[in-house]
């Protein structure tokens, strides 16, 4: 199954050429054509080039005409750009079957997509973390002494369903809550009608509040996730999110991976779990964990501004969304 996957750069500068590498022999190895964007290794300051290179990048990854327009990776930058980029040239591209693909910063350019066309996007791996995770063959000195165990399975399996076509859902199980703590998982199944699932990393969402970028989602299955945030910057996000009434407007909440962050003694007790107890206090729609998506090796593929079922029976959680060619 070889696919046209075009590489390019739309946020932060690549430092680790070896990562990405690694990704595109990784993408090669698997049957795929690979094209690398002129820019894709530019860079000004933090950025991947400065912003007249960055937004180029994006309307030649849309004028590509290939199957998968896949970020080199996230950091900052596309909020820059959301006020100049052709958005009906990129639905054109979704409409002829170029997938955008992407996370992090790239959560920007998917609510801005969305809220401007309607179009989808896939929350899914950038080429250097995901395919261009070190193995036990690499190293920082290029002779075989790296720890890693290479690009997650269970994400490529997610990127391969994807690409055919086939992918129908994702499951997981939530973590574990103490019974009879707040914001306890129900013991009652359900399964909501088809709601839009939107959504991403939490500091872009925030950062989008206000803007004509932010999709005014009502009924929506809204996922989030972040990295290096600590709890209480966490909740702060999703107090912006609900004073802003975009919560409350939602049939439901999945939480992603939060991670890289650590607490402290001043802390005193006061965690991601906390966070999350306050968060189910404050609304009447349910609040679920532990969703296998952000900031980590092992991540599914989810098709943002899609309609998808939410489905719970105790630990046990399911979105689903059919058929996607």
């Amino acid at each position: 199954m070889t696919k046209h996957i075009y590489i390019y750069s739309p946020s932060g500068a690549v430092r680790d050429r070896a990562a990405f590498k690694r990704g595109v022999a990784r993408l090669r190895a698997l049957g795929h054509e690979v094209e690398i964007d002129s820019a894709a290794l530019a860079s000004h300051q933090r950025f991947a080039g400065d912003d007249e290179t960055r937004l180029a990048a994006i309307h030649r990854a849309a004028a590509s005409g290939a199957d998968v327009a896949l970020i080199s990776r996230g950091g900052y930058g596309i909020t820059r750009l959301l006020d100049r980029i052709r958005y009906p040239a990129l639905a054109r591209a979704i409409d002829r079957g170029t997938q955008f693909v992407g996370m992090s910063d790239f959560t920007a350019l998917q609510m801005a997509l969305l809220a401007k066309t309607g179009r989808t996007t896939w929350a899914g791996p950038a080429l250097c973390e995901g395919f261009g995770a070190a193995d036990s063959t690499d190293g920082a000195d290029g002779h075989g002494t790296g720890s890693g165990t290479g690009p997650d399975e269970i994400m490529e399996a997610c990127f391969d369903d994807m690409l055919a076509g086939r992918g129908e859902g994702a499951g997981w199980r939530q973590l574990r809550e103490a019974r009879g703590a707040a914001g306890e998982i129900a013991s009652v199944p359900f399964t909501l009608k088809p709601a839009t699932l939107w959504g991403g990393n939490l500091a872009m969402l925030c950062s989008l509040v206000g803007t004509p970028y932010l999709p005014q989602v009502a009924g929506g299955v809204l996922f989030v996730e972040d990295v290096a945030e600590h709890p209480y910057r966490i909740e702060r996000m999703f107090t912006q999110l609900l004073h802003a009434g975009v919560l409350a407007r939602q049939k439901a909440i999945v939480l992603g991976q939060f991670t890289n962050y650590q607490v402290g003694p001043h802390d005193r007790g006061f965690k991601l779990q906390s966070v999350i107890e306050w968060l189910r206090s404050r609304l009447k729609i349910p609040v679920l964990t532990n969703l296998p998506f952000g900031h980590v090796q092992t991540k599914v593929l989810l098709p943002v501004g899609a309609p998808v079922r939410l489905a719970v029976d105790g630990r046990e959680a399911f979105l689903l969304w059919g058929h996607r060619h």
